[in-house]
């Protein structure tokens, strides 16, 4: 499957993306960066390495802008929180996940690893879940409120599974969302917009990468 957006395309297809969205877009919410955290959604080997059968080429192409949101709050000293979606090699944590998805990633293995290229510093938090939500049966809410947290800048992949799911999660635990249209993606443009215009409508400000880094 031909990967739907590119190095070259992928400022544009932002552009129409926020476009389409905009009569829902309408929470804008100015970013409170000494209250904020940056969440690197599961930006592991498994969907990064294209030899995987779990590639999302979206991913790759996304990369550089989560590399900038990284950055950008280690400069600022800010909290970057990383997840990965992992399951015992048995498979006794799978559930309906097991039969749903049947092959999946393994904790413990090369490609459970968060990709070399923005992994997690030594005092960087790294959540292991085992469901598309990083707050389902994990410490990131405890780990939050201790931070004293309240906006929360989502990036990473898939857009329309682990992405939403957080983000929706945290709107009911009533943190400002800040999703990256940008930095998120998926397995096809239509899963994009969807979750785009899903969660502009109820859940997040939509945004993009550059307006994070913009910040003051």
């Amino acid at each position: 499957m031909r990967c739907y957006i590119n190095q070259e395309n992928l400022k544009e297809k932002t552009k129409i993306w926020l476009r389409k969205i905009s009569p829902y877009n309408i929470h804008r919410l100015e970013l409170n960066l000494r209250k904020a955290a940056l969440l690197v959604i599961d930006m592991q080997n498994f969907f990064l390495e294209p030899q995987s059968h779990s590639f999302i080429c979206a991913g790759v192409t996304v990369l550089p802008n989560v590399k900038k949101l990284v950055n950008f709050f280690r400069q600022r000293k800010r909290p970057v929180i990383y997840t990965c979606h992992v399951h015992h090699p048995q498979g006794m944590d799978a559930g309906i996940m097991g039969w749903w998805w049947q092959d999946m990633c393994r904790e413990g293995t090369e490609e459970a690893k968060i990709f070399p290229e923005i992994e997690p510093l030594p005092e960087e938090k790294l959540i292991n879940k085992h469901r598309y939500s990083a707050f389902y049966n994990t410490d990131l809410e405890t780990i939050l409120r201790c931070l004293k947290i309240e906006d929360l800048v989502i990036s990473g992949i898939m857009t329309n599974m682990c992405c939403e799911s957080t983000a929706r999660d945290a709107y009911f635990r009533d943190y400002r969302i800040k999703f990256l249209a940008d930095a998120t993606g998926t397995v096809s443009e239509e899963m994009h917009l969807a979750s785009l215009l899903n969660l502009s409508y109820g859940f997040a400000d939509v945004c993009t990468t550059g307006e994070i880094i913009s910040t003051k």
